[in-house]
């Protein structure tokens, strides 16, 4: 299993980062990876170490079973488990694509002041305000049953702390400076992550 969750940890990273990245150049002449913003705050950096110190530990737990060099949970890790992670890693992946298309034009990795997009709130965005990252979530949480070593659990829960971090103290406050009244209504509207939880009141 451990190799299956590799392959697949490879074919969505080149599928979401790669071609992703590809398509936004073909559709506007642009990248859209804007990284850390120019005066990035505390907050910023440690959302940042955190998403992509957790993507590092899931990626370096399946690793070091494959090598035999980290054992997996004993009690977890069974074949319905492993099949269960599978799933839940193939859709979640698959929906983090899925939900970057549906950004279209405005998708970007980072989040800059002097660059102005239109907010979507159409399609997945209709169900909760950071799709992507509620894939992600989803997405990891399903290697790390695919793969159920205590590194690739404890990833899951770095990862979304970081954007726990990089949603509320970062990209939030983006759009309200952004878009204002126009995302203070659909906030109100539509959860954070899940529906109906994390709207404003």
């Amino acid at each position: 299993m451990a190799t299956l969750a590799a392959w697949m940890l490879a074919g969505f990273g080149v599928l979401t980062f790669g071609v992703r990245v590809l398509v936004q150049l073909r559709t506007t002449g642009e990248t859209g990876l804007i990284g850390l913003r120019g005066g990035a705050g505390l907050a910023d950096w440690a959302s940042g170490v955190l998403f992509v110190g957790g993507m590092a530990m899931g990626v370096i737990s399946i690793v070091l079973v494959l090598n035999d060099s980290l054992a997996t949970i004993g009690g977890i890790d069974t074949t319905p488990v492993n099949v269960v992670g599978a799933v839940l890693a193939a859709v979640g992946g698959t929906a983090v694509f899925l939900a970057q298309l549906g950004m279209g034009a405005s998708w970007r990795i980072g989040v800059s002041d002097d660059q102005d997009t239109a907010l979507v709130t159409t399609g997945w965005f209709s169900v909760v305000r950071n799709p992507i990252y509620s894939a992600m979530i989803v997405g990891w949480a399903g290697f790390a049953l695919m793969v159920p070593a205590w590194l690739g659990v404890a990833a899951v829960l770095v990862i979304a702390a970081g954007l726990e971090v990089q949603v509320r103290s970062v990209e939030e406050p983006f759009l309200l400076r952004t878009h204002g009244d126009e995302y203070r209504r659909y906030a109100t509207r539509v959860g954070r992550f899940v529906p109906g939880a994390g709207r404003f009141t």
